[in-house]
């Protein structure tokens, strides 16, 4: 193997494929027990869930009802670009399994699909230097046009060789793609869908995983990991960020895997819920939160999710370590998404 995209194996990283593996054995088992026309609803709520998702990422407005009347055929009010943005996802979605995640020739296809009407040169690798701005400020410059296919070829060939598991392959392909950014527009939905059919092809489910919902709940944090891998030159970090997202969607779609229905969560635990992402210090939650008060803050937000087993130590057996951090819990992630939907 002639290539190899930097990437480190990290404890979190680790910890993380245990996670979701013991997550997805779960709803394999359930799926085999429930194939029931209630299920196919789900997962059509969820395929609907994670096209919506991922169109809001890029700027869509449509909601999850207006991409379901598109769906249905039904007229809809709304920007025609936007519209054409959701019927396109909806195809490429429909032909999923037609698709080898190793194979240059599906690649330009789904993008072509993705992008028809929407930009000339879809399905084709873009013939001109492209940056991604932030604002009036250029935070990433993709590699010159002229090496893009080369760069491609190099990444779609490791994706086909690599022994990497395939919740890592995954996620380092996902960066290496939006790092060389390969088309003139559409890059984004594009990682993200061809994440979705590298880990499809693992596991079927992941077909109607709304893994892409869960990116769009965290999308400061998405644009965050990409550029912090590209500082450090390992994805690491985005590989992180992207099991993290897969996990909250595994256990977001497990019924089994949410608390009692009796638990009784105080407002400020609540809010506490609501600003976790990720690993955070104490400093970083109060700042989320707006609060001064340290020990106010530790008795009424702090101390009742941690004894509820909704957030934990990252450094347990030190817990007033100068480098303690914070972060949710399986059951503290199914609690947040359940406030979400309700």
């Amino acid at each position: 193997m002639s290539y190899q995209p930097p990437f480190s194996l990290t404890s979190p990283v680790l910890n993380l494929v245990a996670d979701i593996t013991e997550q997805l054995g779960r709803l394999s088992v359930l799926q085999e027990q429930e194939q029931s026309k209630s299920s196919l609803c789900l997962r059509r709520i969820n395929r609907i869930r994670t096209i919506q998702g991922s169109l809001a990422i890029e700027g869509n407005t449509l909601s999850e009802e207006q991409i379901t009347a598109i769906l249905e055929g039904k007229p809809v009010i709304a920007p025609p670009r936007e519209v054409q943005e959701a019927k396109n996802a909806l195809e490429a979605y429909e032909q999923f399994e037609r698709w080898q995640s190793g194979s240059k020739t599906d690649l330009l296809k789904v993008h072509q699909t993705l992008m028809l009407g929407l930009i000339d040169d879809a399905g084709q690798y873009r013939q001109k230097g492209v940056g991604v701005m932030k604002g009036k400020q250029v935070v990433h410059m993709a590699p010159q046009a002229e090496r893009v296919d080369k760069l491609m070829a190099d990444l779609l060939g490791w994706l086909k060789v690599s022994d990497a598991h395939p919740l890592i392959a995954s996620s380092v392909f996902h960066y290496e793609f939006e790092f060389i950014h390969p088309f003139t527009d559409g890059n984004g939905r594009m990682g993200r869908l061809w994440q979705t059919l590298i880990l499809n092809e693992w596991k079927p489910l992941f077909k109607y995983l709304p893994v892409e919902s869960m990116v769009y709940a965290n999308q400061s944090d998405y644009y965050v990991a990409l550029n912090k891998s590209t500082e450090i030159t390992d994805s690491a970090p985005f590989i992180e960020f992207m099991l993290g997202r897969i996990l909250e969607a595994c256990i977001s779609i497990n019924p089994k895997a949410t608390p009692q229905d009796d638990l009784q969560v105080t407002p400020q635990v609540k809010q506490l819920l609501n600003i976790m992402h990720d690993e955070l210090t104490r400093e970083d939650c109060q700042s989320a939160l707006g609060l001064k008060d340290r020990k106010s803050f530790r008795q009424r937000y702090l101390l009742p999710a941690l004894e509820q087993g909704l957030i934990e130590m990252t450094l347990p057996d030190k817990p007033n370590s100068s480098l303690q951090k914070y972060r949710l819990t399986t059951d503290g992630i199914t609690y947040k998404n359940r406030m979400k939907s309700s």
